[in-house]
């Protein structure tokens, strides 16, 4: 990976020295670290992004089995998983 862009940000000073201080501590280059905390922000949003479309697909497919009159009211899933946890007993 060629790093050729150059990202330039404004921070409180003691913040700074503190990250400097830590990743001089870890053996680390600060550069590198950073790197590597915005590749784990990257991927994190990705996979936040992702989780929430797949809970939108399952409410989508949720709503649209209620609208279609094959839902299960909550007394009748109470029901089905007291009869279950019974059968296990």
């Amino acid at each position: 990976m060629a790093l050729d862009a150059v990202f330039t940000l404004k921070l409180d000073a003691e913040l700074r020295d503190d990250f400097m201080a830590e990743a001089a501590e870890a053996r680390r280059p600060a550069s590198q670290v950073v790197r590597e905390m915005m590749r784990e922000y990257v991927e994190d949003q990705r996979r936040a992004r992702a989780y929430e479309a797949f809970l939108a697909e399952k409410v989508a497919a949720a709503r649209a089995s209620i609208g279609a009159g094959e839902g299960v009211d909550n007394d009748e899933v109470r029901a089905i998983f007291a009869a279950r946890r019974a059968a296990v007993r």
